[in-house]
């Protein structure tokens, strides 16, 4: 797909609210609402791109046009950033909760050991996705992981990924690699007639296999695990919250007043 082509628009089988904020579409959902919504695209054998958006992935599809075009495309698009919640209620357009997208993750791969859903690995180092699938395994021992793929390719090796999936015929596809490739890829992926869910899980294959600690469950909930990954990587981090975050407080004040104003010409 030639980057001037619009992403091409997925079917959406929910009928939940939807909200604009920064001219990203995000779907009113929680945890519990996502994950009925996503098995019912898997049931019914329509392909997925469920996306995740936090400041960070907003201030970048404000500067990226095909990036803009591919996630608000998307079947279904959380809130995975607690800034998101907290800018829809200064915005008047509430989001009921952040849904993590390690969470969501594992709760997919749950749903999937329980109902013999298939899953795939792809992304990370070889290493660390090779032990992804054993914590898995180990976790949950029904589960059917369908085949595994490490992120360090080529775009001219995305015809061969696609050929390894549909032969995998997975009905999950985790996907872990660094944002806007992860998205481009998915794009490709699905044009190419790959079904499935596919679901960007950026750096969760590190997480899940201990390469990389999560924040303390305290620190999750008072929506400080953004600083937490920070500390343990500032060189590479700080820029994108920091200076990010600042960036997204001041495009969201300036859509709060801006709102406020054309009200008042009216």
């Amino acid at each position: 797909m030639s980057d001037g082509k619009l992403a091409k628009q997925e079917i959406i089988l929910g009928n939940n609210k939807r909200i604009t904020i920064l001219n990203t579409v995000i779907d009113v959902l929680n945890m519990q609402e996502t994950v009925a919504l996503v098995e019912k695209y898997v049931q019914k054998k329509v392909p997925l791109h469920l996306a995740g958006v936090n400041a960070d992935k907003i201030n970048e599809l404000n500067h990226n046009n095909r990036l803009k075009q591919i996630i608000n495309s998307c079947g279904v698009i959380n809130a995975d950033g607690a800034s998101v919640v907290l800018a829809s209620k200064f915005l008047k357009k509430p989001l009921p909760e952040r849904v993590a997208g390690i969470d969501l993750m594992q709760n997919l791969i749950a749903l999937s050991e329980k109902k013999g859903y298939s899953i795939y690995l792809l992304g990370a180092k070889q290493e660390v996705v090779q032990k992804t699938a054993k914590v898995l395994h180990k976790q949950y021992p029904g589960l059917n992981i369908a085949g595994i793929h490490n992120g360090y390719f080529q775009k001219n090796d995305w015809p061969q990924i696609s050929s390894e999936l549909k032969k995998a015929k997975p009905d999950f596809i985790f996907v872990g690699i660094t944002s806007p490739l992860k998205e481009y890829l998915v794009e490709y992926l699905q044009r190419d007639g790959n079904k499935g869910v596919f679901m960007g899980v950026g750096g969760s294959f590190d997480v899940i296999s201990g390469t990389i600690p999560r924040a303390p469950l305290w620190v999750q909930k008072i929506n400080f695990e953004w600083l937490f990954r920070v500390i343990q990587e500032p060189k590479r981090l700080f820029k994108r919250y920091f200076i990010g975050n600042c960036l997204f407080i001041k495009s969201v004040l300036k859509e709060k007043f801006s709102k406020k104003l054309e009200q008042r010409s009216l």
